[in-house]
């Protein structure tokens, strides 16, 4: 199968850093391409791939020096997905409502998985401006805020089984990894830690206009000590980071759609303490793979049952449901339907 995959251009494919969005990208990629599949990458060009890389902008836009009006990169991934349309059985992008009214009129096939939130203002109206465009959730709570929309299936991510090495002992800290910003739970994770006795480990980025959150509500709060603040980390210290830990703390306060940094932390064996929000439920198993709780209060108990959790079968459970193959060939299947309607 010709394919081509589209993805965003803020970070490369991989990203160097922090990037969800591209990073399962790069997963899909690669494993489209171990299956056999003839896969185009339209994204940055210093991203690494084994696909046919199609580079829409020289270098990722976080990074890149100096900065650029965001609107021209996108100009130029719309511009070369459009000169080569026709030389793919169907086009599979990751950057949202921007190629609809282009793939619109291409007469190719073509599907839009939804990376983001979805209960913005606004939505229903694009939606209903292009009835016949497909699309696939990364969880089933994501979809229920635009239930209008033409849902081919809900795809869940994936990951390498080998991309993350299990650490079958207990570890010595709490993690959190992730944007600082209040919709992450941070201050929540503090609390938490400092409640349970357990040291916090903190590993993220704090996103430029969050700056003024981070020095007034978190910066105070750590003392370099039960509180620690790692920084942003790319993949190999991410990997000694959450298989280090005795769980991973995801305090959330917003819908979240998938997130990612829960089957990371699988991956290495490493159980999740999450708040029963967004995709939680599909993605926790709870009792298994960690624990759904309802609140700091229940959190803390939380963190003194990790003994009741077996990091075997954490892992194993990961492998189970959370494999980059299984994505693949989740997708594969979709496209197959989706390139036989009439």
């Amino acid at each position: 199968m010709r394919i081509a995959q589209v993805a965003p251009l803020i970070e490369s494919v991989p990203p160097q850093l922090y990037g969800g969005t591209e990073r399962v990208v790069a997963w899909l990629v690669e494993e489209l391409v171990a299956l056999g599949h003839d896969v185009t990458l339209f994204a940055s060009g210093d991203s690494r791939t084994r696909a046919r890389l199609v580079p829409a902008w020289p270098r990722a836009l976080r990074l890149g020096r100096p900065r650029t009006d965001p609107m021209a990169p996108s100009a130029m991934l719309l511009e070369a997905v459009a000169r080569r349309a026709t030389d793919f059985d169907v086009i599979h992008c990751h950057v949202d409502w921007l190629p609809l009214p282009l793939l619109s009129r291409l007469g190719v096939p073509y599907l839009t998985t939804t990376h983001g939130r979805l209960d913005m203002p606004g939505l229903a109206d694009v939606i209903r401006q292009f009835p016949g465009a497909a699309f696939v959730s990364v969880s089933n709570h994501q979809r229920a805020a635009l239930g209008e929309a033409n849902w081919l299936g809900t795809v869940h991510h994936g990951l390498p089984v080998d991309a993350f090495r299990p650490q079958l002992e207990a570890g010595s800290y709490l993690a959190f990894l992730g944007r600082l910003t209040r919709d992450k739970g941070p201050e929540p994770a503090i609390r938490i830690a400092r409640a349970a006795g357990r040291t916090l480990q903190i590993a993220a980025k704090v996103p430029s206009g969050e700056r003024t959150y981070f020095k007034e509500r978190i910066e105070p709060r750590i003392d370099g000590s039960q509180v620690q603040l790692i920084g942003e980390v790319a993949d190999e210290a991410k990997q000694r980071f959450l298989a280090g830990a005795a769980a991973l703390l995801f305090p959330i306060d917003w819908p979240e759609p998938f997130g990612l940094v829960m089957i990371e932390a699988m991956a290495c064996g490493t159980p999740v303490i999450a708040f029963r929000s967004g995709s939680v439920p599909e993605v926790v198993d709870d009792g298994v793979t960690g624990f759904i709780v309802n609140g700091e209060a229940e959190a803390i108990h939380a963190v003194a049952r990790l003994s009741e959790l077996d990091r075997h079968h954490v892992r194993a459970r990961f492998e189970q449901r959370f494999g980059a193959r299984r994505m693949a060939r989740d997708y594969l299947r979709l496209y197959e339907g989706l390139m036989t309607r009439p």
